[in-house]
């Protein structure tokens, strides 16, 4: 009982059936039809387990019979499963009802799962394409067959909305693909009598997807349109549904504008007597299509006209003609109308021949015209549809795109009478059930066997024989039926004898029984069918008359003629016939088919009534059969679908892995020759198990690198962490010695000292009792032993001395009598003395007490200290120098240059280093440097060793002597007592010796003490120690260090003031080091009364300006004594004199700037400050020489002669010193002036000399010009002679000559008014040109090496002309022009400490300044590199000599227009030709920068012009064209020998790794050389690397951007040129001389490290490249970019502008101002690798919000507002939006302007008062506009409370304003609701809202706004008006709010809601350009809403942007779960 068994049901398949009871031995059974039978049980046989329940993959049945497939279906049919597998075969029942599996829901399940895993499912198959298409990267096709009415289009079409769906772009052309159904259904499918919606044509649908698997485009093709449907129909059917929804769906205007009524007026629509069609709303559907229309891009226009032909063909199938109407539709003359349908011509050889058509043939005309229209019109449909969808790749493109096909034709036909178009479809048919058989059975077993797998064959039904009588054979029947149409004569009939004759024979073709009939059949895979020839030929002629063409060539409707465009063209040949069509057609198919991987649904039409659950066995069993299911499960139960060669499995499952053997027999797979076979379970258990290890591995993968990620992190705070510590615990701990470790062990010491002194003092008590006890009983003993004895003698003594005194008594009585007058004056002179010894004590001791409690003041101590100066008093006395009398007369009050205006070089402390110094205590350095045990404090004795460790034994013994003498000067010890001569020289009271060579005296330096001990005064001691300080470096620190150890702790006042005096003075002679500085600055902060800031300043300006090298002077030490800055007065050639302030550390360079500075001298270049003493002149120049060094020589010669140092004659003069070879005495009137006043004085006194007596005539004669002008009276010629003649000419000729000459000149001379400035410079210019030796600069030298020279010590004068070597005798041993010095290279050495070299000082000879010692330089020696050779010259002046040189020849390259080629130019047409050796004479041009690169030169030789590379051409430093004895060939040898790198660039086509300026041919990369466009778009992104290096010129003027875009551009797109662009930038930065390149390339490699990471081959190799760069400012953070875009995803753009300018000014650190809804803005630093989501996030935490979620960037263009997709990298979505704004205006602006903002996008989760930052900042200014405007249902109560808080948060809460209430209406309430009530109303409701406000601040107001607005369903909605065209019921102008809550449609005026849909209701949605496009519920038959805005894209983002966030945590589960698997 209840047992299942087979049943025969008498039709040769066995019925399942249910065991009900038994009777008797029978059986009672129910079979699977419900009917009761009766059956022995011996006929019955059980059924297997799988075939009770039913099995999803038939594969798995266990009764594999006929019986088993038939039951399988009936039982899940009966479940509602209308798909089972069979294999990979989808079998798909239609159930003729809608099902709920096809919603978004359904979708989203299938997604990217494997098949099998999962029921049954069309969508399985679509998404296994799919997920093959995207992992085997080839083309997938999806054949889908069946009967019609099977199912097949709907199939097709959910496999189409699956694929459009899985894509996941939502775009508007995957909507456009998805809309060309309705088109293509209205004019291809009819209503027949198996299918309401028959497909009536056949189509392929190649959709094209791109490589990330987004669609981009299709191609639709169709196949045998049934034509004839159009004239007539079978009954029970209808014409094609487009007259249908035609008619009914167009309005009662448009259709009175074509003359239309209703289907049932139109013969051609009621042929089949069925206008209507159950099931289906017309209205509904045309206006599906007219949406579909505009989507598909059909103008209105293109609608209109489509309608006008329909209209026309409805017309014309009346019988009776309505002419106007046919008329107006094809817009053709009615009378040629008529006489094309009634008449046919035809030509002949002579004429024309026009002959009359009968009723039956007008009407086949008819029909044939028709039928051509709308055959034409369908093909014109698709063709429109192509040019919508279908995005032809460009050709020059390597992309390739990946396709799936799909294939809905029409299915085998079998009626009662079949035609023509029943033959062709069912050739089609047979055509694919071989494509079928061939690749489910053919092919398979051929593999199998080609592979070796041991295989058991399997019988199939091969309907090839079929195939080659119907058209693979020779006449086969197609064939013939084509031939006879080619006659003119051919009929049926005769068509029939061919075929019969032919094929008669045969078992597939069925001959008609007789000649008369015309009925034969064909035996198909699906059955036998009859086909009735008649109309054979004239069907597959399918031709139009003559007439008819030329009918249509006379139409005025372009519609139609585009239809017939093919027919109208000239010299079109006869239309191929229908047969020849199809069969092309179906060829290209059947190729395109078997290019791909074909996928098989097979559509199963379970009865004819289009009953749902309704199961005809028999016809389902008949279509199994035919189609070879049995077979197929049998083949697929057996076979292996599933194959991969070897390589392909192990690449793909490799991760499999975990043995090394493998074994076939232990499963059912199968190892071939080269494959693995594998059967579908197998494949989909491998890609399960494949995704879950992967999973693991990547979590292991996670795992590792998050763990070295954070263990590196951990490392690195641990280091960080232990050096903090380090350095706390180190810095605790000395302050804990410091402060506590010090008392501490006091402590313990005095403890342990105690217990020790407690201890010893116990012990010795107890040893002191008993010795004391000892030695008191020997001493008693001996004292009574003594006393006994000393009794006895004293006893014996006492007695004898009694006797002596008794004698002597007697002779003293004799002799007192003679001495007593003598005795008395002995006394009292003993007693005097006494007295005044005493006295002196007395004395000593009140002065030493009175001076020990009132000590000096500083004052007097500086007083005393200075008191060996003679009192101040005359100032320079004495007469100036012989040659400046002039200027001693006219020296007038000088003028003095304000103390604000001083230069003065100071090295300002900034206030963190003033409190840094808190931390450089004196005593901290003595404890860290100090020998010893030498402390920071003061102290009185002589020191054993130095405070400060030196290596030279002599800076050693001059340390102890130099303390002995600081300690002298302050005090702490006495004067030796050894007295001198004081008028000895060095004597105490003598100056006249030089102290300085004292100090620097051998003696001295061997510190032979004893030349020291001896009284000395103060001044004496300081020259010793600053001598000391100036001679030996090393010595300075250790000076100042014993100076601040005597003033710290110091107590005797006296003593102190003397250190500070010391101090102050040593601080104007020379600085520490940078060692002790800090130190000495911290230490001099806190100096007594006015010496802290005074030392402070003057150790700052010697710091700045470095060591003198001369002792104080006179004058300083006045100004050290007062504290204040000294004067000094500088003459100038026009006789002004002006006070300069000046300092110990001030320069001449100072001093020339202060003076430049008063007198306006704007050219001071070779002025310099001259001093002058006696006879002797000599220049200190105007760059570091010490002023004061000069006076003190100047002081020290005069007391040398015996005067005195106040008194010194000495001056200071501003002359020009030396002329610059680019001099311009138009360039400054003051330095002409000036100059011009030096000439006329050198005259006067014989300084300068001319050659001739004319010379002095003319000069003395513009000089009388210049001073009086055209008058020329006798007294001022004479003053003129004088001014200008010296003494010694005029004694050798008579004045009065003199006068007579210059006279006679000055009347002769032609002068114009106001050429006194001309003649200025005509005297200046004479001077510059004849004296040049009179305007130089003179250095004294010793050649070191070079060439033989006559003299090896000389002078070099160096002046514009060039550089002279003079002997002593100024004979000229070598003279060099400026083009000859090739280069100057400094070399200074140091000399050995204590080994002082000196230069005696001479006064100057004929002006030149001499070549004095410099004690503070260092040896320095300069090589100057010349055509002659290279001279080495050392003295102490050659480092200014090197500057000097390099300032002219760097000024004359500067200026220079000449230059000599280093090489041949190349062929490059853009670049100037020349020759080696070439002189080339430069251009200006703004194009070309000598910074980039590149010059512009004209060709000596050729005069042509073009741009020259730098490195090409030696710029020549010559004002001048070079001369002839220059442009030598050995001079370009000479330039090449110096020069060898830039000759060598580039010398050999191996260097291609090093900077290069010529265009590559080739790739540097091998692996893009063999690719012609990825050769090509290499070698162009190179030219674009040149010109942004500045390595090529362009003479296109391109942007930074526009460069970048071309650089970047396809590599950002193609991964294969990524490591070419690497390889290019680092070639152009290797071995590149040139700066402003490196720098440009540097930025082109920060950019390009930012964009993609390299290849792994070239990864460690450009990683090593920034790290072999470590010092250039950008390597470290390329190198941070580099690491970074290795873990991150590659941009997919360009870099924008924002980020090229970035780094144009060298910042690594991009920002970019982001605005907020408040009108505020913030700037927020954005990286080339941030993304919207980081940014967000990024802003979320700047600003404090609590949650990041629902907010989004937007950026604002002039066009338009777009969100950021939140995964892509910022700049990217930046660079997209703003490429595609810039592209939407044509002839725009290359930069668009544009705004990012940050917003509230998402408003979930969204509650006032739970963040108040952002209800301020974002959503109260994001509500409040909505609200304004009136989109929100609000009452009046509402209205009032919110105005209120409105006025109040506009007011600010001032109640005084309630009185301009009515003012601020429009701001307060809502724009459509301001008339709904008086002003007055609304100013009294909202003033008494107001007051019950209370006191609210504008915030809280705020805040209760948005909680008013919360209560709303419309809050936080986005809301847009559009205009609908889907739904009749709606007004065309909607309101769309899009919320939380899904998507509402809402009137625009009531605000009532229309409809609402929620989120998961909406299948699909998309936008256009200006259209929005929303599928609703279910992908079969869901509404479709379509609606015109420009806001679309806005919309389908927020809808996204929605629907993403709802399904996260779902697709997050459901991944979780699949992986768990």
């Amino acid at each position: 009982m209840g047992d299942y068994v087979w049943l025969d049901s008498g039709t040769g398949v066995p019925i399942g059936a249910r065991v009900k009871e038994s009777e008797k031995g029978k059986l009672q059974l129910v079979d699977d039809e419900g009917k009761v039978r009766l059956s022995e049980q011996a006929a019955l046989r059980p059924m297997h387990p799988t075939s009770v329940e039913g099995v999803e993959d038939m594969i798995r049945l266990g009764d594999l019979t006929e019986a088993g497939l038939l039951r399988n279906l009936l039982v899940r049919h009966k479940e509602g499963s209308i798909y089972t597998y069979t294999g990979s075969i989808l079998v798909a029942v239609n159930p003729y009802k809608v099902l709920p599996i096809y919603t978004a829901e359904q979708v989203h399940m299938y997604t990217d799962r494997r098949l099998g895993e999962l029921p049954p499912h069309v969508f399985a198959i679509a998404d296994s394409c799919f997920f093959n298409m995207r992992r085997s990267q080839k083309n997938q096709c999806c054949v889908i067959s069946g009967e019609s009415g099977a199912g097949k289009t709907e199939s097709a079409k959910l496999m189409l909305q699956y694929l459009a769906a899985v894509s996941g772009q939502r775009s508007w052309i995957e909507q456009q693909i998805l809309e060309a159904n309705p088109i293509l259904e209205a004019f291809g499918n009819a209503k027949t009598i198996r299918n309401d919606n028959s497909s009536r044509f056949g189509k392929y649908i190649d959709i094209n997807f791109n490589t990330q698997g987004a669609i981009e485009g299709a191609r639709i093709e169709q196949y045998l349109l049934e034509k004839s449907r159009v004239c007539r129909q079978a009954p029970e059917e209808r014409n094609y549904h487009i007259f249908y929804y035609m008619l009914v769906g167009m309005t009662p205007q448009q259709k009175t504008k074509l003359s239309l009524g209703n289907a049932s007026d139109y013969n051609y629509l009621t042929m089949g007597k069925c206008t209507t069609c159950e099931g289906r709303d017309d209205i509904t559907e045309y206006t599906h299509f007219l949406s579909a229309l505009k989507i598909l891009m059909f103008s209105d226009s293109d609608s209109w006209e489509i309608s006008r032909l329909l209209a026309a063909i409805l017309h014309l199938g009346n019988v009776k003609f309505e002419g106007l109407c046919v008329c107006s539709g094809v817009q053709v003359n009615g009378k040629a109308l008529e006489k094309s349908l009634t008449q046919r011509s035809f030509q002949t050889n002579r004429e024309r021949v026009i002959t009359s058509l009968n009723s039956e043939q007008a009407q086949d005309g008819r029909d044939a015209f028709v039928k051509a229209i709308y055959g034409r019109l369908f093909i014109w449909v698709v063709d429109k549809i192509n040019s919508a969808v279908f995005k032809p790749l460009p050709e020059d493109s390597e992309e390739v795109h990946q396709c799936i096909g799909l294939l809905d034709i029409f299915g085998f036909e079998n009626f009662v009478k079949n035609s023509f178009e029943q033959l062709c479809i069912n050739f089609a048919n047979e055509q694919l059930q071989q494509f079928f058989v061939r690749h489910v059975f053919k092919l398979e077993q051929e593999e199998y066997s080609r592979e070796g797998v041991v295989w058991t064959h399997i019988e199939y039904n091969d309907n090839q024989r079929t195939l080659d009588v119907l058209a693979s054979k020779p006449l086969n029947i197609l064939a013939l039926i084509d031939e006879e149409s080619s006659f003119p004569k051919g009929t049926d009939r005769t068509m029939m004898q061919k075929v019969n004759k032919q094929h008669g024979k045969g078992d597939i073709y069925m001959a008609p029984k007789n000649d008369h009939e015309k009925q034969f059949g064909i035996r198909h895979f699906a059955g036998v069918v009859f086909y009735d020839s008649q109309g054979f030929l004239e069907k597959n002629r399918d031709a139009l008359s003559a007439d008819v063409i030329e009918l249509v060539e006379t139409s005025t409707n372009q519609l139609l003629k585009q239809a017939f465009k093919t027919d109208l063209a000239p010299g079109t040949k006869r239309s191929p016939t229908l047969i020849g069509q199809f069969r092309k057609s179906l060829e290209a198919l059947m190729k395109a088919l078997a290019a791909c991987q074909p996928y098989f649904i097979r559509c199963i039409k379970p009865n004819d009534l289009k009953q749902p659950e309704f199961f005809d066995r028999d016809l389902c069993m008949r279509q199994l059969r035919y189609s070879g299911m049995m077979e197929t499960i049998k083949i697929r139960k057996a076979g292996f679908p599933i194959r991969y060669s070897f390589q392909e499995f192990l690449e793909r499952f490799r991760v499999l892995l975990n043995t090394a053997t493998c074994d076939p027999k232990t499963g059912h797979w199968r190892r071939g020759r080269s494959k693995i076979f594998l059967k579908d379970f197998h494949d989909t258990m491998l890609e399960l198990e494949r995704m879950k290890k992967l999973n693991e591995k990547a979590l292991v993968i996670q795992r590792v690198l998050r763990g070295l990620k954070y263990r590196s992190q951990f490392l690195r705070k641990k280091a960080a962490a232990l050096m903090i510590q380090k350095h706390w615990r180190g810095h605790q701990g000395r302050k804990i010695y410091r402060i506590g470790l010090t008392r501490l062990q006091a402590r313990v010491r005095s403890r342990q000292m105690q217990h020790k002194y407690q201890k010893k003092r116990e012990a010795a008590t107890v040893l002191q009792a008993r010795v004391r006890g000892i030695n008191a009983r020997k001493e008693w003993r001996r004292q009574k032993a003594a006393v006994v004895l000393l009794q006895a003698y004293t006893r014996g003594a006492l007695a004898r001395r009694a006797v002596r005194k008794m004698k002597t008594d007697v002779r003293w009585s004799r002799r007192r009598l003679l001495l007593k007058p003598f005795r008395r004056a002995e006394e009292l002179a003993s007693l005097e003395r006494q007295r005044r010894l005493n006295e002196a004590l007395r004395r000593q001791r009140e002065a030493d007490a009175k001076a020990q409690d009132n000590p000096l003041s500083d004052h007097e101590m500086v007083d005393y200290m200075f008191q060996f100066l003679p009192p101040a008093g005359g100032d320079q006395e004495g007469q100036g120098p012989d040659g400046f009398k002039d200027l001693e007369q006219r020296r007038m009050v000088p003028e003095t240059v304000d103390l604000d205006e001083l230069p003065m070089e100071e090295q300002e402390l900034s206030s963190d280093e003033e409190d840094d110094l808190d931390e450089y205590s004196f005593s901290k350095f003595a404890s860290m440097s100090f020998q010893g045990a030498a402390t920071a404090t003061h102290v009185r004795h002589r020191l054993a060793q130095p405070l400060i460790h030196h290596e030279d034994e002599g800076d050693v013994q001059a340390s102890l002597t130099v303390w002995w003498i600081i300690l002298r000067f302050m005090g702490d010890l006495p004067e030796p007592k050894q007295r001198v001569n004081p008028l000895a020289p060095g004597g105490a009271g003598s100056r006249g010796a030089n102290a300085l060579s004292v100090a620097l005296s051998n003696e001295m330096m061997a510190v032979d003490s004893t030349s020291l001990e001896r009284p000395m005064t103060a001044l004496e001691k300081l020259h010793i120690i600053v001598g000391y300080a100036i001679v030996r470096r090393d010595l300075r620190d250790e000076i100042y260090c014993q100076i601040c150890k005597q003033l710290e702790g110091n107590n005797n006042k006296n003593s102190y003031y003397r250190g500070w005096i010391l101090l102050s003075l040593c601080l104007g002679i020379f600085p520490p080091t940078e060692k002790f500085i800090k130190y000495l600055q911290s230490f001099i902060r806190s100096g007594p009364g006015g010496y802290g800031p005074y030392c402070v300043e003057r150790l700052k300006r010697t710091a700045s300006n470095g060591v003198r090298g001369e002792p104080p002077s006179w004058l300083e030490l006045q100004a050290t004594k007062t504290k204040k800055r000294m004067t000094v007065t500088l003459t100038l050639m026009d006789g002004r004199t002006i006070s300069v302030p000046v300092d110990s550390a001030s320069t001449s360079g100072e001093i020339c700037q202060m003076l430049s500075q008063k007198v306006q001298l704007k050219d001071s270049f070779g002025f310099s400050v001259y001093v002058a003493l006696y006879e002797k002149v000599w220049a200190l120049g105007s760059g570091r020489e010490h002023v004061m060094d000069a006076i003190s020589q100047c002081e020290q010669e005069v007391r040398r002669k015996g005067g005195q140092e106040q008194h010194a004659p000495w001056r200071l003069y501003f002359r020009k010193e030396v002329f610059a070879p680019w001099h311009n005495c138009k360039d400054d009137a003051v330095s002409t002036e000036l100059i011009y006043r030096q000439v006329i004085r050198g005259l006067k006194f014989g300084e300068y000399q001319c050659r001739k007596e004319d010379d002095y005539v003319e000069l003395t004669t513009k000089h009388l010009y210049i001073q009086h002008g055209r008058a020329g009276a006798a007294e001022q010629v004479k003053a003129a002679v004088q001014d200008a003649i010296s003494s010694s000419l005029l004694e050798a000729k008579p004045e009065d000559k003199w006068i007579q000459m210059v006279n006679t000149a000055h009347t002769q001379g032609l002068y114009k008014a106001g050429d006194e400035n001309a003649m200025k410079t005509d005297v200046v210019e004479y001077a510059r040109k004849n004296w040049p030796m009179f305007f130089s600069r003179f250095f004294e030298v010793v050649k070191v090496s070079g060439p033989a020279l006559a003299k090896s010590r000389f002078i070099v004068a160096i002046n514009w002309t060039g550089i002279t070597f003079l002997d002593e005798r100024e004979r000229r041993l070598v003279e060099l022009s400026y083009p000859e010095v090739t280069g100057v290279n400094t070399v200074r050495w140091e000399e050995p400490q204590g080994v002082v070299s000196t230069v005696r000082w001479e006064g100057p000879k004929s002006g030149r300044s001499p070549s004095v010692w410099d004690p503070k330089s260092s040896a320095q020696s300069v090589c100057l590199l010349t055509l002659r050779g290279d001279f080495t010259l050392s003295g102490a002046m050659t480092e200014d000599l090197a500057a000097l040189v390099l300032v002219f020849l760097a000024g004359l390259r500067e200026r220079s227009q000449y230059g000599v080629a280093l090489k041949d130019a190349s062929n490059d047409a853009t670049l100037l030709s020349f020759k080696k050796g070439e002189l080339l004479e430069l251009l200006k041009d703004k194009e070309f920068s000598l910074e980039r690169g590149w010059l512009k030169a004209r060709n000596d030789r050729t005069g042509k012009s073009g741009a020259v590379p730098a490195e090409a051409l030696l710029i020549l430093p010559t004002l001048s064209k070079p001369t002839n004895q220059v442009m030598v060939p050995h001079l370009y040898l000479s330039y090449q020998n110096h020069l060898p790198t830039v000759m060598s660039k580039n010398a050999g086509p191996e260097r291609l790794w090093v900077h290069s300026r010529e265009p590559l041919r080739l790739p540097l990369l091998r692996r893009l050389a063999n690719n012609a466009d990825h050769s090509t778009k290499a070698c162009l992104a190179f030219t674009y690397i040149l010109p942004y290096m500045g390595d090529y010129p362009t003479k296109q003027s391109q942007s930074s951007l526009e460069l970048t875009d071309q650089i970047f551009g396809a590599a950002t797109q193609n991964e294969a040129l990524r490591d070419e662009i690497y390889c290019q930038i680092m070639k152009q930065m290797t071995s590149n001389n040139n700066r402003f390149s490196l720098e440009q390339g540097w930025q082109l490699l920060w950019l390009c490290c930012g964009l993609f990471p390299p290849g792994p081959q070239l990864s460690k190799h450009a990683q090593r490249f920034l790290e072999s760069r470590e010092r250039q400012p950008l390597a470290a953070d390329c190198l941070k970019r580099l690491q970074s875009s290795r873990r991150t995803d590659p941009r997919k753009l360009p870099p924008h502008q924002v980020e090229v300018e970035a780094i144009q000014q060298n910042s690594i650190q991009i920002f970019h101002k982001i605005h907020f809804p408040n009108d505020t803005e913030d700037v927020m630093e954005v990286a080339t690798s941030t993304r919207v989501r980081d940014l967000v996030q990024s802003i979320s935490e700047k600003l404090g919000l609590i949650s990041a979620d629902g907010f989004s960037v937007f950026v604002k263009t002039p066009d338009t507002v777009l969100s950021l997709n939140e995964a892509d990298y910022f700049f990217d979505s930046l660079r997209q939006i703003t490429d595609w704004s810039k592209n939407a205006k044509l002839g725009g602006p290359v930069s668009v302007s544009y705004m990012v903002f940050f917003m509230r996008k998402l408003w979930y989760n969204v509650i006032p008062g739970r963040d108040l930052e952002a209800d301020l900042i974002f959503h109260y200014p994001q509500e409040l506009p909505k609200y304004m405007r009136g989109y929100h249902v609000v009452t009046k109560e509402e209205m009032v409370h919110i105005g209120a808080l409105l006025f109040r948060i506009k007011t600010g809460g001032d109640s005084k304003q309630l009185a301009v209430l009515p003012k601020l209406l429009k701001e307060i309430l809502p724009a459509d609701q301001i008339k709904a009530f008086s002003e007055n109303e609304w100013k009294k409701t909202i003033s008494a809202a107001y007051n019950k406000q209370a006191e609210m601040t504008s915030e809280e107001a705020m805040l209760e706004f948005l909680k008013a607005v919360y209560r709303w369903q419309t809050f936080g909605a986005a809301f847009f008006d559009v205009k609908q065209t889907s739904d009749r019921t709606f007004p065309d102008i909607v309101r769309i709010a899009i919320s939380k809550t899904g998507v509402a449609i809402i009137h625009p005026k009531t605000k009532e809601v229309l409809a609402t849909h929620a989120f998961n209701r909406i299948a699909s949605w998309c936008s256009g350009s200006t259209y929005f496009h929303m599928t609703l519920g279910s992908l079969v038959q869901g509404s479709k809403f379509l609606c015109e805005t420009s806001l679309g894209y806005k919309m389908d983002d927020l809808i996204g942007s929605y629907v993403n966030m709802y399904l996260r945590e779902q697709k997050a589960g459901q991944r979780q779960q699949r992986f768990n698997m």
